[in-house]
């Protein structure tokens, strides 16, 4: 945790934060800094910071988007109904850089909080590139959930590994996304604990409604973003194997070009999907795919839709990625194949399992899915949460009452002269 003393000297608009009170016993606001849109893919902050909603104020803070021509710097601000989270979204003129934005951002996330009677929230990060227009706010906790290493992502900012070392030092505590990232990272923190994927049961088990294998032509499909970390030559190649089988990829198209994306007649690109439509998506396949490639930006990552995949009763092939291999590698209904070829082989043997008679590979998921939750996982992190909060308020506690009882802390002397010898 970073030394109060090194961090920048508060503005007026600081102290107007600082000032305003706190009900006693309330547990904190958080303020969610994060690189991803609300709106975008429905994913971990989300599920997160829509359970943390249930009982504390959450601010879910975007990042910047241009503002109206000839318009000032303004904060949007828009209550998200169905989760409890407000959305906070900087508007600020185009051409707008460097320490301009920085002061911008600054001022708009002091006068926010402000107007919403927030003293001393939780700052949660998910990027250390907002820790500029935020690392002055008086936190009662500072938390690093690092869900990806963000700067092996196409177009990472250059200031990202340096920022994010100093997040790393500010905070009291951090979470990863994974336990490969986790292995990663932890030497870099001396409260850091691993939380992977988790998922919602309940949501994905109506697809289950619809059976795998039981079409006539075999479907299968992938849900999420298709970016870099994608193998489009695999894709490709399983579609040239099996030109029979339809291949469904559902998810915006981002930081790679459309016209990067192989083109066949049996794959079908559907767009992006709300969170709520994802079980129907998943429904309509046999086989959920995980066609990612093998490369520094898919080194670490844990993804979500592993479990949500085995939720919905699909079973799931996959290439090489470590979290996948170590947590669902042995069950009946994950295969993990490497090559072109091996990708083929799993998917008809995947089909063949869908197809089959027996249910016990789907009383196997159950069993190992039983303890996942992200009920639980949020209920993990608030203990946690619960805990360094605790300590830092113990802290407090300690400081002021040795700084009340020191001979120091009452001026003895009617003067005090301090010269140069």
């Amino acid at each position: 945790m970073t030394d109060p003393s090194t961090r920048p000297a508060a503005t007026d608009v600081d102290a107007r934060v600082v000032a305003l009170p706190r009900r006693p016993g309330a547990p904190a606001a958080i303020v969610c800094l994060s690189h991803l849109r609300w709106d975008f893919v429905f994913q971990r902050p989300q599920q997160l910071m829509t359970r943390f909603a249930a009982d504390r104020p959450v601010y879910y803070v975007e990042e910047p988007l241009p503002a109206a021509p000839g318009a000032p710097a303004a904060m949007e601000r828009r209550p998200c109904a169905h989760s409890g989270v407000t959305l906070l979204t900087p508007r600020v003129p185009e051409g707008l850089s460097g320490d301009d934005l920085t002061h911008a951002l600054r001022a708009l996330l002091d006068d926010a909080l402000a107007e919403a009677n927030v003293r001393e929230p939780v700052l949660w990060y998910y990027t250390p590139m907002m820790l500029p227009m935020s690392r002055h706010i008086p936190a009662s906790a500072v938390v690093y959930d690092c869900m990806d290493e963000l700067a092996n992502f196409r177009f990472a900012p250059p200031g990202l590994r340096p920022l994010e070392q100093e997040l790393i030092a500010h905070s009291d505590l951090m979470f990863t996304g994974g336990y490969s990232l986790f292995e990663a990272k932890q030497r870099l923190h001396p409260d850091i604990h691993p939380f992977p994927s988790s998922v919602d049961r309940r949501h994905f088990e109506q697809a289950r409604a619809t059976p795998a294998g039981r079409g006539e032509t075999a479907r299968l499909g992938f849900y999420g973003v298709i970016d870099e970390r994608m193998d489009l030559d695999l894709l490709a190649a399983v579609a040239d194997a099996r030109p029979d089988w339809t291949l469904v990829m559902v998810g915006p198209v981002v930081k790679i070009s459309e016209d990067d994306l192989p083109r066949r007649p049996n794959i079908d690109y559907v767009g992006p999907r709300d969170y709520d439509a994802l079980p129907a998506a998943l429904a309509g396949w046999d086989v959920a795919l995980m066609p990612f490639a093998i490369n520094d930006s898919t080194r670490f990552i844990s993804p979500t839709k592993t479990p949500e995949y085995l939720a919905g009763g699909r079973p799931v092939v996959s290439t090489p990625i470590r979290d996948v291999e170590r947590h669902y590698g042995d069950l009946s209904a994950v295969w993990i194949a490497g090559t072109p070829d091996a990708f083929v082989a799993a998917c008809d043997a995947a089909l063949a399992l869908a197809r089959g008679p027996s249910a016990d590979w789907l009383t196997e998921i159950d069993a190992a899915l039983a303890d996942l939750s992200w009920d639980q996982t949020q209920l993990r992190m608030s203990a946690q949460l619960d805990r360094v909060q605790a300590r830092r308020l113990a802290a407090r506690t300690v400081g002021v009452t040795a700084s009340s009882a020191s001979p120091r802390s009452k001026p003895h002397y009617d003067v005090l002269v301090v010269g140069a010898g």
